[in-house]
């Protein structure tokens, strides 16, 4: 894939009803150009798929076909072609999102499922409590040189190395990062991303109780926005605030690795940063 195939990228997205925008296939083709690929029928291109390697770990989305030409196995040859490339790579395990029509080809490919996340999405409320001012000051706006300890306390929790994808994210809304800890400890962070079709919240990772926090905060922020939000379903405090918001739950993602496990901490996610890069 190049610059070149983004109209066809952003066409199949549109097609598919996804969130993504231009902006999301650029930081693609950004962190991992040699990862990016489109398939050919006839000598016309009409489905993408992108890998991303953090590291020992690798991420496969943004597998979409396009709708005159789905049936053909297009799709699963395009997932094969990333699994040797990702294999090539040396990593150790590859992670996706599956939606439920996708999880049962993954499953041939040696898939294996890890967990369930529900995606929850609507208008947040417009309301002007926020969260407790008692606890407000402990969130601070990041700057970049928070970024670093950021992204090293995302790594130890997410078992990856996403700081090629997180520094870019952080870059693009720099205005909406927002972390809790002081000089010696990170104890959580969160931003949103925006999309086509609403606002992503998330990635928000997070101790205890500080993921509320961190997300009471972005709520009030956004108040009236449309939004969607991927939560784990073993994560209850996550889901109990989810649903706290009238937040409709739309569809179930289920997150699948082929390789070993993956030492992740699910409990402090409380938000996935979406089903592209986990």
């Amino acid at each position: 894939m190049t610059t070149n195939d983004l109209p066809l990228a952003m066409r199949l997205t549109t097609q598919a009803g996804w969130n993504q925008r231009e902006a999301d296939w650029r930081r693609f083709l950004a962190m991992q150009p040699d990862g990016c690929f489109v398939a050919e029928h006839d000598g016309v291109a009409v489905a993408t798929t992108v890998a991303c390697v953090f590291d020992r770990v690798a991420w496969l989305a943004m597998v979409l076909v396009d709708a005159a030409n789905r049936g053909r196995g297009i799709g699963t040859a395009l997932v094969r072609h990333a699994l040797a490339f990702l294999d090539r790579t040396g990593v150790c395990a590859v992670r996706l999102d599956a939606t439920s029509l996708g999880r049962p080809i993954y499953a041939k490919l040696g898939f294996e499922l890890e967990y369930e996340l529900g995606r929850y999405e609507g208008v947040l409320p417009s309301n002007d409590s926020g969260p407790p001012t008692q606890i407000q000051p402990q969130i601070q706006v990041a700057g970049s040189a928070d970024y670093a300890r950021l992204c090293d306390f995302d790594g130890a929790v997410v078992g990856a190395d996403r700081s090629k994808y997180l520094r870019r994210l952080f870059q693009e809304q720099p205005d909406e990062l927002r972390w809790t800890g002081n000089s010696s400890q990170v104890t959580g962070y969160a931003t949103v991303r925006l999309g086509s079709n609403a606002l992503q919240l998330g990635p928000c990772v997070a101790n205890s109780d500080v993921g509320r926090i961190l997300l009471s905060d972005m709520v009030q922020r956004h108040a009236g926005e449309r939004v969607v939000i991927d939560v784990p379903l073993c994560h209850a405090p996550a889901l109990r605030f989810a649903g706290s918001l009238g937040l409709e739950l739309r569809r179930n993602l289920s997150r699948m690795r082929r390789g070993p496990t993956v030492a992740e901490e699910t409990n402090k996610i409380w938000a996935s940063s979406g089903p592209e890069l986990g």
